[in-house]
């Protein structure tokens, strides 16, 4: 029966006002906060090549190789070209169209900074893990869905050099030099994944918040690659800013936030609201997994708790949001909510003024989930 979602961790009441709150479980909290350096971006000039499909004939797709989509015909010279004709909206480049992949994020070097410290955020939420499932060690073959800059892949595969990684992601916006157990190809993981059934010990899926209509079509695209025995464990925030305190109250601009993605959301048909209302562990029931686990951390979005690490926390949060503001807000709220750029920027300027407030003890709430594909019965 799947695990139901665990409480956060509730900060301990002040000794008096006006100190803020402090955790009440330290083993939520990254015993230190070193991280890797960001690694800078670029694109790719063609797709690389895979040899993990088509091992299982029966269960191989007819549109080959995932970097091809339904034009198997393509040469690598047409296909390298369609995938980086990216869009433009109010001078940020998205990924280009390809099929019904849709993603309300730019994918250009400002955003993907942005993502990078979200990365090292995560991180450190997790106190410096990498994932919370407990999948086996050696040669095993992992995926990470929706990979985007491909650092938490780049990462994984330093640690675990005897595993094979691939990343996957809608934009090539992966680095060029990688570990020499990665790779990195164009899918998208809305449709029927190109993989053979069974084929990974670990299926990692992190922040695909927005971008997904079908979340229980999703974990069971997931559950059928995982090999039986293996784990996929899935990372999303809730884009609701809470506070305890009651700073974080309507009217506000940081309350305000939540409340128009998930309006946005809803009108784009993709939900952010999986966290809210704890659909993840019951998406991961009807796939199939078992063993399911769900732990949710308080996340600060600004440093204004007593405590170092969560003073730290929140200032990497702050500056990963404060990078690209207008990346995240502006193509939802334009064409979603139907906003003119300037009332974009407007808003967002009472944005960045609350959060530089230290009264505003605005927090996110992030969710783990795994679980584990059960092995046949014999």
């Amino acid at each position: 029966m799947a695990a139901r979602p665990s409480e956060p961790s509730e900060p301990s009441e002040p000794s008096g006002p006006p100190g803020p709150p402090g955790p009440s479980e330290p083993t939520e909290i990254p015993a230190s906060i070193s991280a890797a350096p960001v690694i800078p971006t670029t694109h790719w000039t063609e797709p690389q090549q895979d040899d993990q499909h088509g091992d299982d004939e029966e269960e191989v797709f007819d549109d080959g190789d995932s970097a091809l989509g339904d034009d198997a015909a393509s040469t690598t010279a047409s296909l390298s070209a369609s995938i980086l004709e990216y869009r433009t909206f109010h001078g940020r480049t998205y990924h280009s169209l390809q099929g019904t992949a849709e993603h309300w994020a730019p994918n250009d070097d400002a955003h993907l900074e942005s993502m990078d410290c979200v990365h090292h955020v995560l991180t450190l939420l997790l106190d410096n893990k990498l994932y919370l499932a407990p999948i086996a060690e050696g040669a095993i073959k992992v995926l990470d869905v929706g990979c985007g800059t491909g650092i938490w892949a780049i990462d994984f595969a330093d640690v675990h050099p005897e595993a094979e990684v691939i990343g996957t992601d809608i934009s090539p916006s992966q680095p060029e030099w990688v570990p020499p157990n990665l790779k990195f190809e164009i899918e998208d993981c809305t449709q029927p994944w190109t993989y053979a059934r069974n084929s990974f010990d670990f299926v990692h899926l992190r922040y695909l918040f927005g971008s997904i209509p079908d979340w229980d079509a999703l974990y069971l695209e997931a559950f059928r690659a995982c090999k039986p025995g293996g784990w996929v464990e899935a990372v999303d925030p809730s884009v609701n800013l809470r506070s305890d305190d009651g700073s974080v109250r309507e009217g506000t601009a940081l309350y305000d936030w939540g409340r128009l993605f998930n309006e946005a959301s809803t009108k784009y048909g993709r939900t952010m609201s999986m966290v809210d209302d704890g659909s993840t562990p019951d998406s991961f029931k009807k796939a199939g997994f078992v063993d399911i686990h769900s732990r949710t951390f308080k996340l600060p979005a600004t440093p204004w708790a007593k405590d170092q690490k969560l003073q730290q926390l929140g200032a990497f949060s702050q500056l990963a949001m404060e990078q690209d503001l207008d990346g995240y807000a502006m193509y939802l709220f334009t064409n979603a909510l139907g906003w003119s750029e300037q009332q974009v920027t407007v808003f967002l300027a009472r944005v960045r003024k609350e959060m530089r407030n230290t009264r505003m003890q605005a927090y996110f709430l992030v969710e783990v989930v795994y679980g584990r594909k059960p092995e046949p019965s014999a």
